[in-house]
């Protein structure tokens, strides 16, 4: 039986370089930019949570259970992370950004494989040039090491997956893949190449 797998939207950051708007609900050809996201993850995994410290009511429009950082004072992505892993029931969470519309649609199944065949516990994504240090997928055991990280006043997501048996998944065959949408003219280019 296929290890169950849930996934969380980190839309919990606070988006200085779009304005301060909140970058999971920004309008992206005709849908908030989160949808997208959802769009590529919900056959992929059994379960989706959204992580966000503002607009909960917003994000909650779309059926998901939506829950803020436990840590106040916007802390970054580990934040959110680690929230998540405490919530979660599943053998495995996927993380992704809700700022990247063009997720791989076997995102789950290539990170499952690269962590179960180099016995690790987290599998991160590359374009084949960079990782992609919020796009993983990890064990939810890991939640104690991840709060003790933070905790100790750490936010660099790489530093603290280092500290752990960490397998590589290259994306290289899908380059725009983790294309993200930071300012407003990214999400332009963006919306350009999602309507070809």
């Amino acid at each position: 039986m296929a290890p169950q797998i849930d996934a969380v939207i980190l839309a919990g950051g606070m988006a200085r370089r779009m304005g301060g708007n909140d970058k999971g609900l920004v309008d992206l050809n005709g849908q908030a930019m989160i949808c997208h996201t959802l769009d590529k993850l919900s056959s992929q995994v059994d379960n989706i949570m959204i992580n966000a410290n503002r607009n909960q009511a917003q994000y909650e429009q779309w059926g998901y259970r939506v829950f803020s950082d436990e840590d106040s004072g916007y802390l970054g992505p580990l934040a959110g992370m680690v929230t998540a892993l405490k919530q979660t029931q599943a053998e495995y969470l996927l993380v992704v950004p809700c700022d990247c519309p063009m997720l791989p649609d076997d995102l789950a199944q290539r990170l499952l494989a690269a962590l179960t065949e180099k016995n690790a516990d987290i599998a991160v994504a590359s374009d084949g040039e960079r990782e992609q240090p919020v796009v993983l997928l990890l064990k939810p055991q890991l939640a104690e090491s991840m709060q003790a990280f933070l905790d100790a006043g750490e936010r660099k997501i790489d530093f603290w997956y280092r500290q752990h048996q960490v397998a590589i998944e290259s994306f290289a065959d899908q380059p725009n893949a983790f294309v993200n949408v930071n300012t407003p003219e990214q999400k332009q280019q963006l919306a350009q190449q999602i309507a070809k």
